[in-house]
């Protein structure tokens, strides 16, 4: 062995490498087998951190989940490899003389795949804690088309919209009509389209009511942009606001329902000269709520026409209202909802699958609404249209709970729950446990 050593020793550096192959066969391999055990450690800990993330919708790091798919076919080589080593120790010529060339051979890989297998680990070790990264969640409704259909009536008012909002001197455009007609569905369709043919690289929405909250419309175009407003103060949300909006290149804002004309500036919106990458996108029932907000484009939306109001009001009912004892009836209560969306979806749900008896009763209350009760810009075909789907509702506890959320709308479920207790709408119940949701 001494002599072997000295031989070596009278070898280039290159030559003594080779010899090595052969020479720490054994040891390379059992070398590889400890790395390789060490790096499936280090793939459960990353992959234990990146479940983790995804829980909490986070969005992983490219470089990780390129490490991970790296990782796994290197793993997977390896391992195979490791099974085949005993093939290192056969021997040649009916095992009198061993396989010299093999032992070399997976002397030599061995190494190199524990080298490989050593810099992915140590790549691992660069992540520090950065595996994921916080994003901004897309709204359920931008990804959805569900409880739009494309009627001719409603397609020329889209892409009439679309031409107004790319033209780069036209910064407010504004939809008009009465309550139901469906002007937020409408501009929800818009959205969605925009965002597909990359208009927009964020649509921010916010109902904005009666009775206008200010921070309320502040907080929910700020969570659109992943800011936080901490302040208390409306005027430093608003310039805050401001300056987040202005960083952005081509942004739509939607301001869904205005009642009264709102001062932008109170909220934090820049708009025209100001940042001609912020478009402003309203809806409301009176169009001298948009001339006097400065809205630039205006376009009215009226009702469906009556092949287009019968679609949709068998799509809400469903098919068997085709049915030939059926369809008379039927015909007349889509009628009677004159057109409006909101009225013929409305009913059709209330009354699907329900008997004849019941469509003809349905049929004369809409035909004599109640006009004592008539809201402000609300025709008479949506009130009589609610006020049915009112009294379809199965028990007095529902019903008083549907009027007792039409008082006090906007509010949270739990002042809602408090207030139902409060008042006996649900008499069977005397204790309650709440549970906080984690």
């Amino acid at each position: 062995m001494d002599i072997l050593k000295s031989i070596v020793n009278c070898l280039s550096p290159h030559a003594q490498r080779e010899f090595s192959y052969w020479y720490n066969s054994a040891a390379n391999f059992e070398n590889l087998k400890e790395e390789l055990d060490g790096l499936k450690d280090e793939r459960e800990s990353i992959q234990r951190r990146v479940s983790e993330a995804e829980r909490k919708s986070e969005k992983i790091e490219e470089k990780v989940e390129k490490w991970l798919v790296n990782v796994n076919k290197r793993i997977e080589q390896a391992a195979k490899f490791i099974q085949d080593e005993e093939k290192a120790n056969e021997r040649c010529l009916m095992g009198l003389f061993p396989n010299w060339i093999t032992r070399y051979q997976h002397g030599k890989k061995a190494e190199t795949e524990k080298e490989a297998l050593f810099k992915l680990r140590e790549e691992a070790g660069r992540f520090d804690d950065i595996i994921s990264y916080r994003t901004i969640p897309e709204e359920i409704w931008l990804k959805s088309h569900k409880g739009y259909e494309a009627f001719k009536s409603r397609r020329s008012t889209l892409e009439a919209i679309k031409n107004a909002l790319i033209d780069v001197n036209v910064s407010v455009v504004g939809v008009y009509g009465m309550g139901g007609i469906g002007k937020t569905t409408l501009v929800r369709e818009f959205a969605r389209r925009a965002i597909e043919d990359k208009l927009y690289d964020m649509v921010a929405f916010s109902e904005v009511t009666q009775s206008p909250d200010i921070k309320k419309i502040q907080e929910e175009i700020a969570v659109t942009l992943g800011l936080q407003l901490s302040e208390e103060a409306e005027s430093r949300r608003a310039s805050r606001l401001y300056e987040r909006l202005k960083n952005e290149k081509k942004i739509l804002v939607i301001l869904d329902n205005i009642w009264k004309p709102l001062d932008l500036g109170t909220i934090g919106i820049p708009f025209g000269v100001e940042h001609r990458g912020c478009k402003l996108l309203f809806t409301t029932r009176d169009l001298d709520v948009l001339l006097r907000m400065e809205s630039e484009k205006n376009f009215s939306i009226g009702i469906l026409n009556e092949q287009e109001a019968w679609k949709l009001f068998k799509i809400m009912a469903g098919d068997y209202v085709e049915n030939r004892e059926l369809k008379s009836t039927a015909t007349s209560v889509a009628k009677a909802c004159g057109g409006l969306p909101i009225a013929l979806t409305t009913v059709a749900k209330a009354l699907r699958k329900k008997e004849l008896p019941v469509w003809k009763n349905a049929l004369q209350e809409l035909r004599t609404p109640s006009e004592a009760s008539f809201d402000e810009g609300v025709p008479a075909e949506a009130y009589s249209t609610i006020e049915l789907s009112y009294k379809y509702l199965r028990g007095e506890q529902l019903k008083k709970t549907f009027l007792l959320c039409s008082l006090i709308t906007p509010t949270s479920i739990m002042d809602l729950f408090k207030y139902s207790m409060g008042l006996g709408a649900f008499k069977s119940v005397h204790n309650v446990t709440v549970r906080p949701i984690h």
